[in-house]
């Protein structure tokens, strides 16, 4: 049984294992919150743009945070300003959702393709943006792109597809361009994988929001582990033997925008972070 390491979150997305410490975005409040194994947290940015916002970091340790409704990437200075970083604009219209940096500081977006929610599904696409700021096209024709991961060795990108029931891989070229699309892992009718984290072994975990539960699995599609809970898990991180999920009831969409229902879940696992 998984345990509750910190409430009275709204809407907790993008979780990430950093410096020691999860960090992760409260999208309805506007903040990038940090907290420890203890489940003492603080609030470490207030970002000034709306949901959805997912952060990463590049190789020499500055922030960079997605401005979806802007199309935009920020990037955080050691002063604490947030100055532009690059702009996405050029490949889709936002929103623009989720966020993997490479160890080139190569920065992989995950553009949703329509207006969520309300707007008429159509595919999304994956931007490609580069240290300098250069933002090209690196795929499309994605359902749904959510949550995503470089490998370690920065040969592979996996995307988790959350329309398709699917992890979609690419190989990664010498210039951060992908090629090689395949199925990483058929999940199976039902399935709904959002934000996603790479343990030590090459497993993939997923949230899965309207299944209530989070979900090892390898290459292939094996399920490895699953983590059910109470509430809609939206994303997962690994910080050592730890996996860190962030939930919140989905039930009423519109309670969960507006109340602090989200809680961050622990669950110790075997196999580690990397």
């Amino acid at each position: 049984m998984s345990e509750v390491l910190l409430t009275g979150i709204t809407f907790g997305e993008s979780p990430r294992w950093h410096d020691g410490r999860l960090w992760f975005c409260d999208w309805v409040a506007g903040e990038v919150i940090a907290v420890d194994a203890a489940g003492t947290s603080e609030v470490v940015l207030r970002v000034p743009f709306g949901l959805p916002f997912c952060i990463d970091w590049l190789p020499d340790g500055r922030m960079l945070a997605v401005d979806g409704p802007g199309a935009r990437l920020m990037r955080l200075e050691p002063d604490g300003t947030l100055v532009p970083h690059a702009d996405l604009s050029g490949v889709a219209a936002p929103p623009w959702n989720d966020i993997a940096v490479d160890a080139r500081g190569n920065a992989y977006v995950s553009g949703i393709g329509y207006t969520f929610p309300g707007g008429e599904p159509r595919t999304g696409f994956l931007a490609l943006a580069t240290p300098d700021g250069e933002v090209t096209e690196a795929a499309r024709d994605v359902s749904f792109p959510n949550g995503l991961v470089v490998t370690p060795d920065g040969s592979t990108l996996i995307l988790a597809e959350s329309h398709a029931a699917r992890l979609t891989a690419w190989d990664v070229e010498p210039d951060g361009s992908l090629t090689g699309r395949r199925v990483w892992a058929d999940l199976g009718e039902g399935a709904a994988p959002d934000g996603i984290c790479l343990d030590a072994e090459g497993a993939v975990w997923y949230g899965d929001v309207p299944n209530r539960r989070c979900v090892r699995v390898r290459e292939g599609g094996e399920v490895l582990q699953t983590v059910d809970l109470d509430l809609g898990c939206f994303a997962c991180a690994l910080g050592g033997h730890t996996l860190y999920m962030v939930a919140a009831d989905w039930s009423d969409p519109a309670r969960m925008m507006s109340e602090p229902t989200g809680r961050v879940h622990t669950e110790q696992v075997a196999v580690p972070g990397l």
